[in-house]
């Protein structure tokens, strides 16, 4: 899939995206590239060079990574406009509640919450002494809608972060800082690979058959097909721009219809 932006949207920006060497994440890099923007962001381990992107080698799991980045992103740029946090993702096995143990359950909250949370901590009051800033968590559909067999742990975790960005909202509104959600569903990355091998372990048969057990827990997608990564990028995109200057504590869900509810 394609997509055009303005070179100039996000001129003179600079921007922090957390987990943006793969899938969803990298898609978000080059967005924000495309606009213009300067972008740094980090990962566990090496990346080939991105043209206009910063890099930062860090595991944002810990307090360290997380402080390592902030560092420098702040002596690197001299400050962000914009942060993304697209890192998350899980590694839990299947079988249930009972194959988590603290050692997974901890995992998927470091990952999926606490390093959102600590980055914001660390980057935010210097948007709150600009009087500005815009602020994207990425969560999941999971957090109204967990897939018991494999994704409990995750999807607990994107439901605090949900929680965690609303309540943020409430307090940086007031400060200039908007703060905002996007909830996908099923985006069609090379982790989907991943997660469907450890279920097919988990349960025997084939890869389509973890992929039907997938779209059974989730009820169907009633467009027929996961998100393309671009196309959840290009939302995070829109929510930290100033066309979205009005829209602050909200949450955007792109899951293809998958979510039964209003």
């Amino acid at each position: 899939m394609t997509f055009k932006a303005d070179p100039t949207e996000f001129a003179g920006k600079r921007v922090l995206i957390s987990g943006g060497s793969k899938g969803l994440g990298r898609a978000t890099v080059d967005r924000f590239l495309a606009g213009g923007a300067r972008v740094i962001t980090a990962a566990r381990g090496s990346l080939e060079p991105i043209d206009g992107v910063e890099f930062v080698q860090a595991d944002l799991t810990t307090a360290g990574g997380g402080e390592t980045f902030a560092r420098a992103a702040l002596e690197r740029l001299g400050g962000i406009d914009i942060l993304a946090h697209v890192v998350g993702g899980s590694s839990a096995p299947g079988g249930g509640f009972v194959a988590l143990t603290d050692d997974y359950w901890l995992s998927e909250l470091n990952l999926n919450l606490l390093a959102t949370v600590r980055l914001d901590r660390l980057l935010i009051p210097q948007m709150i002494e600009r009087g500005a800033g815009a602020v994207v968590h990425v969560t999941s559909i999971q957090s109204v809608l967990p897939l018991p067999e494999a994704t409990t742990a995750y999807a607990a975790a994107k439901a605090a972060l949900r929680t965690y960005s609303k309540s943020i909202s409430k307090e940086l509104g007031p400060k200039g800082v908007r703060v905002n959600a996007v909830s996908p569903g099923w985006i069609m990355t090379e982790s989907t690979g991943v997660f469907l091998k450890r279920l097919q372990d988990a349960n025997g048969g084939t890869i389509e058959d973890a992929r039907q057990l997938v779209l059974q827990g989730l009820g169907g997608i009633s467009i027929g097909r996961g998100a393309e990564p671009i196309e959840v990028a290009d939302l995070i995109a829109y929510l930290a721009s100033d066309r979205a200057a009005a829209i602050h504590g909200a949450e955007f869900v792109v899951d293809g219809g998958t979510v039964p509810t209003v």
